[in-house]
């Protein structure tokens, strides 16, 4: 079973690193049933975001940027640091992972991602709605999972929920910003320049359901700058359960 977490996540992992569809849209859904009201007792644990930063090429390919990277994560992690007390419930962070634990938080973010991009691309959008997810012709069942082997993953057994939160940006090159142009001239041609993307999520941590959703597919704020990752991250916490968090 492990084996086979491992490698979907691994398979879906690089394709959302890579290439993502993602409308320009922002969708967020909640778990039939799921309430998170303030101060509930409850435990969330949030683990490490995953965060990508990089250039789009001329044909369309994810160029990493390790500084800016880098930079985006120092940003993003501290303006969650300010805003994480205000998420309604007591909040913890994931402690840090080595070796095998390492991995499966890798593997598991992945899957995380995987998920997201499902629900986004088989749920949100109506007309893709899987037979499973329907219940008539205007409600969708949100029932989704990452399995419950998100229960051995390092401080989950002393939580109750876990906040994973994924982001994807790249800044389309001065060749893809020109074929952008020149895209515009032409008959039916449309090229997208650069792709800011970004999941957010609460999961059960003793079933792997995923109770929570936000996605946006064009996401606001420049994430190497501090006030524009503090923007990001508003966005992606806009309306987390029992939150007063809204989007600037």
């Amino acid at each position: 079973m492990n084996r086979l977490i491992r490698l979907i996540a691994i398979c879906f992992g690089s394709l959302i690193l890579w290439t993502s569809p993602l409308q320009a849209q922002e969708r967020s859904a909640v778990r039939a049933g799921f309430e998170l009201p303030a101060n509930s007792g409850k435990k969330i644990l949030i683990f490490r975001p995953r965060i990508s930063v990089g250039s789009q090429s001329t044909g369309g390919m994810f160029e990493p940027n390790a500084e800016w990277t880098d930079r985006a994560k120092l940003n993003m992690q501290s303006s969650l640091a300010e805003l994480q007390q205000r998420l309604g419930n007591q909040v913890v962070e994931a402690p840090e992972a080595y070796g095998d634990d390492a991995l499966a938080v890798q593997e598991h973010m992945s899957l995380f991602a995987a998920v997201s991009e499902a629900v986004i691309q088989y749920q949100f959008f109506v007309g893709n709605r899987l037979p499973t997810k329907k219940r008539d012709n205007r409600e969708g069942v949100f029932d989704w999972s990452l399995g419950s082997t998100v229960a051995s993953l390092p401080g989950a057994a002393d939580a109750d929920y876990g906040l994973f939160i994924f982001t994807k940006d790249a800044y389309g090159s001065t060749g893809r910003k020109i074929l952008q142009v020149m895209a515009l001239l032409g008959p039916g041609l449309a090229v997208q320049s650069g792709e800011h993307i970004g999941y957010a999520g609460l999961v059960d941590l003793k079933t792997g359901d995923l109770l929570w959703l936000n996605a946006d597919g064009a996401m606001g704020g420049d994430v190497r700058e501090p006030d524009g990752a503090q923007k990001r991250i508003r966005q992606l916490l806009e309306d987390f359960p029992g939150s007063n968090i809204k989007a600037e």
